[in-house]
């Protein structure tokens, strides 16, 4: 039987650091973001309008871009920013009543968290992502989603 074992250190605070919440944010899709930027995972933070607040750099590659900064402040359905497809071998594009049921948008309106599969076309690649995504309260009431993405 394999035997394996784990151990975690603590990791040094540098002086400059500081969380989201030591630097006085108290919007949580600010801090959100915040701790976002530095994220080695594919994840993005959308505002309760479904505007992209902050995204990770590996979501900007996964989603075909080079850069966050071309994510944030664009609308999460904008086709030039996440062009979303079918699952059909011609990879239509995703009907108008679909595209609001991806774990981003789906967190927003139902407030609880989201879990499904999404396909986007990233220039002349379809691919296919795990997403799931949970919303972000503010006093009780729903002011955005935290998503995630693996490629499937």
């Amino acid at each position: 039987m394999t035997h394996i074992e784990l151990s975690l250190s603590p990791l040094a605070p540098t002086p400059l650091a500081q969380s989201p919440l030591e630097a006085g944010m108290t919007d949580p899709l600010e801090r959100w973001a915040a701790s976002l930027a530095k994220a080695e995972e594919s994840g993005l933070v959308i505002d309760a309008a479904g505007i992209i607040v902050a995204a990770s750099k590996p979501c900007a590659r996964l989603f075909g871009l080079s850069q966050p900064a071309e994510l944030t402040g664009r609308y999460m359905l904008d086709p030039e920013v996440v062009y979303l497809i079918d699952f059909t071998a011609a990879g239509n594009e995703l009907g108008e009543s679909e595209r609001e049921k991806i774990p981003p948008l789906l967190a927003l309106t139902s407030g609880r968290l989201a879990r499904g599969l999404m396909r986007v076309r990233t220039g002349s690649d379809n691919r296919t992502l795990d997403s799931i995504a949970t919303p972000v309260r503010q006093d009780g009431e729903v002011v955005g989603s935290l998503s995630f993405f693996a490629v499937v």
